[in-house]
């Protein structure tokens, strides 16, 4: 190669050193936060070189102006949640804003929402107004709200965890039990779904905020629940009044299967074939199988598990009218046993309690009338 071709061939290369191209670089992409980069007003240049001779310097970006925030989707600004506007801002623990409105929460709270209500003058504000930082997660937060202003967050489908801790957080801010948790809120509806799951979980949690409309209801769910089970901690947590309530509730039904098992089938008139002393042998069978029954009598026994051990007794008669009569106890039996209450009761509730003494107050009771279909009630403790 020829020097006047050598250096013809570095006048073409060093011509883009002085004549740059002009190359459009593509701008960033936009995040999914709504975060914007403005693209960077630099021009790159470039020159033919190998791929790995060149490297684009780096461009530092501008500071993000706009932020992305979290909105609670039930009291978001614009949400028809009561008829004026919202004037407050409730941030949570994990950064969900909740507009909700002052009076709402003054008029259901007892301490001025833990005095936190109203909100100073100089304290933070934006444009819905104050803005107030609680403790509690968004998840709990959300719960308390739809309590106060009386609407279902079952779609949220919270956790037990979750409700226990929002009714933690209820008695903080000075919002009564009794009210948001009545039979007729939509919290009670709630909580009360969760008694066929945890339902000794909800026992405790329902005993220690004394609130009996959810105790009575779930204590139906503890039959079957074996009282030698229950640890201190569980026993702590439910105090000794609902405790004494969920035993004598085991004791009394068990008391019970056995005055309702006791009473053998009715002898009917003698006849040729089956005189008085034959009617015995059905009455020994009763006893036998009623005692199978009774000796191991658990509050939760099926009327199927009763009828399956005293209903074969009849295939064992010869006797028309003994095998009428075995099926008519049985009949009455299961009607009695049914009958049997599952729940215990409050003394106020009780008719009852004017003719006990005071140490009947302590004693399981089964009332009986004719013909016998009035049930145990733990209504005295």
């Amino acid at each position: 190669m020829t020097e006047s071709a050598e250096n013809a061939d570095w006048d073409f290369v060093l011509q883009f050193v002085s004549e740059p191209l002009d190359l459009e670089m593509p701008a960033p992409e936009k995040p999914v936060s709504g975060k914007v980069e403005p693209p960077t007003s630099a021009v790159v240049t470039q020159v033919p070189t190998p791929p790995g001779s060149f490297t684009a310097s780096p461009v530092d970006s501008p500071a993000d102006e706009n932020a992305l925030v979290s909105v609670s989707t039930t009291f978001f600004p614009g949400a028809q949640n009561h008829a004026l506007p919202p004037d407050l801002v409730l941030l949570s623990s994990d950064s969900v804003f909740f507009y909700v409105h002052n009076h709402v929460l003054l008029a259901a709270s007892e301490n001025n929402f833990n005095s936190l209500l109203p909100p100073p003058a100089k304290g933070k504000s934006g444009p819905m107004g104050h803005v107030v930082l609680l403790s509690e997660s968004s998840t709990v937060l959300n719960v308390v709200l739809h309590a106060v202003y009386d609407m279902s967050c079952s779609h949220y489908s919270p956790s037990f965890e979750t409700i226990a801790a929002a009714l933690k957080a209820m008695t903080t801010y000075g919002i009564s039990l009794r009210t948001h948790v009545a039979p007729t809120t939509p919290l009670h509806t709630l909580l009360l779904s969760l008694a066929p799951i945890y339902p000794l979980e909800l026992y405790a949690l329902a005993a220690s905020y004394d609130l009996y409309d959810i105790a009575i209801p779930t204590s139906a769910y503890l039959l079957s629940f074996s009282l030698a089970s229950l640890t201190d901690e569980m026993a702590e947590r439910i105090g000794p009044k609902y405790l004494k309530r969920l035993f004598f509730l085991h004791f009394g039904r068990a008391d019970a299967l056995k005055r309702l098992l006791l009473p053998p089938p009715h002898p009917h008139p003698p006849t040729p074939t089956c005189d008085y002393a034959e009617q015995k042998k059905l009455t020994r069978a009763w006893a036998l199988a009623s005692a199978y029954l009774a000796w191991d009598a658990r509050p939760d026994l099926s009327t199927g598990i009763m009828e399956s051990a005293l209903a074969p007794l009849g295939e064992q008669l010869s006797c028309e009218s003994c095998r009428r009569t075995l099926h008519e106890r049985l009949k009455t039996l299961i009607v009695q046993w049914s009958a049997v209450k599952v729940t215990f009761s409050l003394p106020s509730r009780c008719v009852h309690a004017q003719h006990l003494s005071e140490n009947d107050l302590t004693t399981p009771v089964v009332h009986f009338s004719r013909p016998m279909t009035r049930g145990y009630t733990l209504s005295h403790f």
